[in-house]
């Protein structure tokens, strides 16, 4: 026997990990709402940035924490926690990009997706 498993919104998957970047005093936390553009990967992006790779990784982990918590989901794929210059958690319908400061300046990833519907939070 199967059993079957709950779906959560993909807007409640994205409140989650704004959380738990806030938890890490992530900087400049946006969620772009790609789920009216046609071409788009994902229903979600949530970008923030930090200046070290040890916060970079501290939100990482507590941004998978906190959707685990509440949702029992992992990420799908991680990328760049090597590094930890650019990191990538996806969750499928929401992607997860967690930047160093210079990195989110140079790569301008908001910009790509300028028709998007953009909400900005403040940290915790």
């Amino acid at each position: 026997m199967v059993k079957n498993k709950i779906e959560i919104p993909s807007t409640d998957i994205s409140t989650f990990v704004v959380h738990g970047i806030q938890e890490k005093k992530g900087n400049e936390i946006v969620r772009l709402d790609l789920r009216n553009i046609h071409s788009s990967v994902a229903d979600f992006f949530v970008i923030c940035h930090a200046e070290s790779s040890t916060q970079i990784r501290a939100i990482a982990d507590s941004v998978e924490e906190e959707v685990y918590k509440a949702s029992g989901q992992e990420p799908i794929r991680k990328e760049g926690l090597v590094h930890a210059e650019w990191v990538i958690l996806d969750y499928s319908d929401v992607v997860v990009h967690i930047f160093k400061t210079d990195k989110r300046a140079f790569y301008g990833i908001e910009d790509l997706w300028g028709d998007a519907e953009v909400k900005f939070y403040q940290r915790a």
